[in-house]
């Protein structure tokens, strides 16, 4: 947060909210919280070639949880989700943790998606972004990474069997075994076209509620579609940061997503960044909203949720 607004005062981005047009914040608000219901159903179609059949409440609500828990401990959600999964529906949690994992590499597909658009349609906004950021990847870095990922993965398979009589380690191969079968369940799909569409879906949502806040500002209201590409994928770099909730890192982004935008535009890259910054305010704060308010409610309708299942485990 401190390098998002290192050169910036505050009392002139606080002039951006009093012009904004909250009614489109409210439209953007209305596919975020959409994105969550068609992510739990989704999330349904994952577990059940593993024999597991839950209901689509309980998944949202759970799924709701886990995005409270971000905003404390930087990725504690995905866990805490499979937890409280487990508590209201008896799911192992390490098979639905490894759905979960398997959630963000389908999430990481869709994202490459809009980058490719981005690529197509917003070049010159990615160059200028990029300069901006000095960011920098070494092949060789990426390559040596990947090695060793491949790797590690080899050496598990070859051995994990004959290590599964060792206390320690065979706890930890189960464990293991669990989460590769909910990584691996995506190859058992029973309605894989459904899949597909409800993935399709959510990336949907989250790029209205991300472009829908656009309109909301009088400098960010004449942006296209192409613009909102850009803006996704960006504003999703800042969120890959492991800050509580995307914190700060996604106020930086867009500081420098913006600013990069306004100078492909002929504009002026400070006038982008002060722009960027209210705009990620206004976005990020919706977003936290949505989080607080449905991790909130989650708790007493898990806690209830809970008690049902363990008074049926005992009436059985």
């Amino acid at each position: 947060m401190w390098l998002a607004f290192r050169g910036l005062p505050f009392a002139k981005i606080k002039g951006y909210f009093a012009k904004a047009n909250y009614l489109w914040v409210a439209a953007a608000a209305v596919f975020g919280i959409l994105a969550y219901w068609i992510r739990a159903i989704r999330w349904n179609l994952l577990l059940e070639p593993m024999g597991y059949k839950i209901s689509n409440s309980n998944a949202l609500w759970t799924l709701s949880f886990g995005y409270l828990m971000n905003l404390t401990i930087p990725r504690s959600g995905e866990l805490a989700r499979a937890t409280a999964l487990y508590g209201v529906e008896k799911v192992p949690v390490d098979k639905s943790f490894g759905t979960v994992i398997l959630e963000r590499v389908v999430d990481l597909l869709c994202m490459a998606g809009f980058l490719a658009l981005t690529l197509i349609f917003k070049y010159d906004a990615i160059l200028a972004f990029y300069k901006h950021a000095n960011i920098s990847v070494s092949p060789t870095k990426i390559g040596l990474i990947l090695g060793i990922l491949t790797v590690g993965a080899i050496l598990f398979f070859v051995f994990k069997n004959k290590f599964r009589n060792v206390p320690i380690l065979g706890n930890i191969i189960k464990i293991l075994d669990g989460i590769l079968d909910g990584v691996l369940s995506i190859f058992k799909l029973k309605q894989p076209i459904k899949f597909i569409i409800y993935s399709i879906a959510i990336w949907i949502c989250f790029y209205l509620a991300a472009f829908l806040v656009c309109f909301s500002l009088p400098e960010t209201s004449n942006f296209t579609i192409a613009d909102g590409f850009f803006i996704i994928v960006v504003g999703t770099l800042g969120m890959m940061v492991p800050a509580s909730g995307g914190i700060g890192a996604f106020h930086f982004a867009l500081k420098l997503g913006i600013g990069a935008l306004f100078l492909s535009m002929g504009k002026s890259f400070e006038e982008g960044a002060e722009v960027g910054l209210a705009y990620a305010f206004i976005s990020h704060t919706l977003q936290l909203f949505i989080m607080a308010v449905m991790g909130f409610i989650s708790i007493p309708i898990l806690a209830k949720a809970r008690n049902l299942a363990v008074k049926n485990q005992e009436f059985r």
